[in-house]
């Protein structure tokens, strides 16, 4: 009995900490940046590398005004920046780029506590914010170009809209490996599919979520008539649900608590998609859903045995 230790949780520890998972998302990540740079032209680095920098360097100076411990080391607000630039156009002026990483960082995370305590995913809460703010750059749309060609102002439809108008829509092909218009990081499905396999391989995230989204849109679209396929590899619904749906903070923990997740996304962003006056839903449908996590923890978590009945 002397040598029995006592001491507070956490009681299992692992090598693996905040810093190395989100490295492995920043390289998950890294697929889709490398296709959005040949797609779009090298300003699709240049936005990257404004939202990644301005996201740490927002949580470095308000953590330092708020005399908090720094966490800009844990690679979290790269993670934010990089997830956040994927969901703008190419052609978004850079100074609204950097205001809507600031409001990630510092509106929907650092003032309800830093990582791990926001309520809501910083970049879709920002794009939605940046949608409200600057509808118009927001929506300006172009074809791909090229990595040594500068980005053309020609505004065009991406898919989603054409679908909704019954304009041309691109090819399968075409929109397996991003040849249409759209934001710079969620054209190419086959970049955004090897950045999953990479995270279900090395354990970062797990299916759930990403299968219940993506084959919800997928039933209902059936269900509705529409071409399955092509629903699935327009806008931001690879991207959301792969990245976005997958947040530790903001999404539940349990299985059962990833799958309903994972279905109300999917049917907001049908319902959106084809009944709203906005051609996606997915950044909304996140949102909502994570206003919901809450009860959806408590509603699927587990329940102690004393005594061999359910407590």
């Amino acid at each position: 009995m002397n040598k029995l230790i006592s001491a507070v949780s956490p009681h299992f520890h692992t090598p693996r900490d905040t810093q190395k998972i989100m490295l492995d998302v920043i390289i998950a990540l890294v697929p889709a940046e490398i296709a959005s740079a040949i797609l779009f032209g090298w300003r699709a680095l240049l936005v990257v590398a404004v939202c990644a920098g301005t996201c740490v360097l927002s949580e470095f100076l308000f953590e330092k005004l708020c005399k908090r411990d720094v966490t800009i080391y844990d690679l979290s607000a790269v993670v934010t920046g990089m997830i956040l630039a994927f969901n703008l156009p190419v052609t978004i002026p850079l100074w609204q780029a950097a205001l809507g990483s600031v409001t990630a960082i510092i509106v929907v995370k650092q003032l309800f506590g830093g990582i791990g305590q926001n309520f809501a995913n910083p970049a879709a809460t920002a794009r939605i914010v940046m949608i409200v703010a600057f509808s118009g750059e927001m929506t300006k749309w172009v074809n791909p170009v090229g990595f040594f060609t500068d980005v053309d102002a020609l505004s065009t439809a991406t898919p989603l809209v054409a679908m909704s108008k019954g304009g041309d829509v691109p090819s399968y092909l075409d929109l397996f490996l991003g040849n249409h218009a759209g934001c710079l990081g969620e054209t190419c499905a086959l970049a955004l599919l090897l950045g999953g396999v990479y995270l279900l391989v090395r354990r970062v995230i797990t299916w759930h979520a990403p299968v219940a989204f993506i084959g919800t849109v997928a039933l209902m679209s059936l269900v509705c008539g529409k071409d399955v396929l092509a629903q699935i590899l327009s806008g931001g619904l690879m991207l959301g649900a792969i990245f976005m749906a997958t947040d530790y903070a903001s999404t539940p923990n349990t299985k059962w608590g990833k799958i309903i997740f994972g279905v109300g996304c999917g049917l907001i962003t049908v319902l959106i998609r084809f009944w709203g006056n906005y051609p996606e839903g997915v950044s909304y449908s996140i949102l909502i859903m994570n206003i919901l996590t809450p009860y959806i923890a408590k509603l699927t978590r587990s329940k102690p045995l004393i005594g061999g009945v359910e407590q």
